[in-house]
């Protein structure tokens, strides 16, 4: 479990994307179903939605939250990385204690360039 844990860690933004465009689509289909159902009725193109039929209110829901829970990974990884990346500007070692506990909370959800970074910017500083 540690492994996978660490290896989605490493690709966040690639999976946040996968998955904010899979739940885009989804989202899109429900839609097209639900507002736009005369234009999928007359294109055969889209013949994919209109043989799910009813089932593409589960899909307009279910793209909903997938897109959502996509857009808040990417979202949060944005956050901790700028948040990271301004405390290890400093070069202060009083500024970078009193952010050091938070700092290494926030690594762990990072990365693992960026608890490099972190270690090596302990080591600069010299905080144990």
């Amino acid at each position: 479990m540690k492994k996978i844990t660490a290896l989605l860690r490493e690709y966040v933004v690639g999976l946040s994307i996968i998955i904010m465009i899979c739940g885009f689509v989804l989202l899109i289909m429900g839609v097209l179903w639900y507002w736009f159902s005369d234009a999928v009725t007359e294109n055969g193109s889209l013949q994919f939605i209109r043989d799910l039929g009813d089932w593409n209110a589960y899909l307009l829901v279910g793209g909903l939250i997938i897109f959502g829970i996509g857009l808040y990974y990417i979202y949060s990884y944005i956050t901790n990385k700028k948040f990271v990346l301004e405390e290890i500007k400093t070069n202060k070692r009083s500024e970078f204690l009193k952010k050091h506990k938070e700092l290494k909370g926030t690594v762990k959800h990072l990365p693992s360039k960026y608890q490099k970074m972190v270690k090596d910017k302990e080591k600069e500083l010299k905080v144990k």
